[in-house]
């Protein structure tokens, strides 16, 4: 009986120190982002950069035929201050326009006689990319290039001999001036030009000119990680238009193939996305802060206001894409200080509307978590770690996730996140307030993807809050929720 009651006990004693035997994890979906877009999403916000000789001519775009000399930033031009800028207001990363359509570089191209090498600046001796590239390092950002495929100044344009041109100077960046993080080139493909002298119309079939499959094998070669940006993809698309907003409904996924030429609707299909496609390319939001991409002095006085620019930020980083901010320096060579006090006001906006997280290390409740396991707990929600979330039961696709306050708090905003690795999966969402022992349903709306930033009507004093999956495309992951 004894060595009967010692068997007992000690069966006793395995059960309650056993450990909790951990569900697998949801199953992914088709597409989901590789690592190298996932660490883009975190960037958050990046600052593009225009600066060559249309800044001194008050073009947009060059004809091809401007002088190297019309090139000339005065002493005061200073790199450091644009990247010092950008640091200090929250970016993470810098794309500057090594080349636009009119041909001209800013580093000393061995391939070109039309670049700063022939301008007075500095005496040919000045390289804007690698002044920016250091300054890059030095502040800790990431650096990035846009060299554009049309040329308005090069002669063999249109002729296969271009081609290897163009690779050959993507060879010089890449060599001299990487590490990089994204690669940008865009749609603007013949036309008009100068040509070497030519002063003649090209047109050229886009879709099979430059080999793009050939240039992207080559850059991966040099720089394995790098992201992608076209109209298209591979690595991340164009939003559809330069207004800076993302769709209210924006999907991190679309099918390639259905992005042709004259096809209807496009700008709707690049900036909603597509919830059936195929690959992971999610939308950059591109915007400048004045009215053109290059400085102007006459737009001195159009530069967008703090408010302008976090209203930006809610339609771009808070409909779950990344920011691509243009900031032009002057023709000395700097950000001018309407910019710079335009984007130290709008930091300062983000730090105060975004102080206080009331949810923070907050208990939450749920209708449902996978297998009742605290692997998948909905306080996953608002421990502040990304590799952290809720998790339902796989025919789960609706549940509720509710968080009370100790007394009544007035909300503004809410932010929401998914668990993107495993793939975006909520289709629509709705968000209550509750008032007295009543919850009272204040927003409603479709996807949340990597960041879902919600700014209420007004201002709701409550008891707490409520999030509502009303639909998903697999059992919902949320891995981060946030109340301010």
């Amino acid at each position: 009986m004894k060595f009967y009651s010692l068997l007992l006990i000690v069966s006793l004693f395995l059960s309650c120190t056993k450990k909790e035997e951990v569900p697998l994890p949801p199953a992914p979906l088709s597409a989901v982002p590789a690592a190298n877009q996932l660490a883009w999403h975190e960037m958050e916000m990046n600052a593009f950069v225009h600066f060559t000789t249309n800044t001194f001519t008050g073009k947009e775009w060059g004809y091809g035929d401007e002088q190297p000399s019309i090139f000339n930033p005065s002493d005061q031009y200073d790199a450091d201050q644009w990247v010092r800028t950008f640091k200090e207001t929250g970016f993470k990363g810098v794309i500057l326009t090594c080349k636009h359509h009119d041909g001209f570089c800013l580093w000393p191209s061995k391939y070109t006689e039309h670049s700063v090498k022939n301008s007075p600046w500095l005496y040919g001796k000045g390289d804007v990319v690698r002044d920016v590239m250091r300054a890059c390092k030095k502040y800790e950002l990431k650096f990035g290039v846009y060299l554009s495929p049309w040329d308005r100044n090069h002669a063999n344009y249109g002729s296969p001999e271009y081609i290897e041109y163009y690779r050959n100077q993507l060879k010089e960046l890449f060599d001299a001036y990487g590490p990089m993080f994204e690669m940008w080139f865009d749609g603007a493909n013949g036309g008009d030009g100068y040509y070497g002298g030519k002063r003649e119309k090209r047109s050229i079939p886009g879709s099979t000119y430059y080999d793009w499959p050939g240039t992207l094998d080559l850059v991966r070669s040099m720089e394995p990680e790098i992201i992608f940006f076209s109209d298209a993809g591979p690595g991340v698309r164009w939003v559809g238009n330069e207004r800076g907003v993302a769709g209210e409904t924006n999907w991190n996924t679309i099918t390639p193939d259905t992005l042709y030429a004259g096809k209807g609707g496009i700008e709707k299909l690049l900036n909603e996305g597509d919830e059936n496609g195929t690959k992971w390319i999610p939308a950059e939001v591109d915007v400048s802060i004045r009215k053109g991409w290059f400085y102007h002095a006459e737009e001195d006085a159009l530069v967008k206001t703090p408010e302008q620019l976090f209203d930006i930020y809610l339609t771009s980083v808070g409909r779950g894409s990344t920011l691509l901010l243009n900031v032009p320096p002057d023709r000395r060579g700097l950000i001018h200080e309407k910019d710079v006090a335009s984007l130290k006001g709008f930091r300062e906006l983000l730090d105060t509307e975004f102080a206080n997280n009331l949810v923070k290390g907050k208990q939450v409740y749920s209708d449902n978590y996978r297998a009742g396991s605290d692997q998948y707990h909905p306080n996953n929600i608002t421990d502040v770690d990304k590799n952290t979330y809720w998790a339902t039961d796989d025919e789960v696709k609706t549940s509720n996730l509710e968080i009370q306050f100790d007394s009544v708090k007035t909300v503004k905003y809410v932010v929401l996140q998914e668990y993107i690795p495993l793939g975006q999966r909520v289709k629509s969402f709705t968000i209550s307030i509750l008032q007295g022992d009543i919850w009272e349903p204040i927003y409603n709306s479709s996807t949340i993807g990597y960041k879902r930033i919600v700014k209420l009507n007004r201002p709701e004093p409550c008891n707490g809050i409520r999030i509502t999956i009303e639909d998903a495309k697999a059992c919902p992951l949320i891995s981060n929720v946030e109340v301010y």
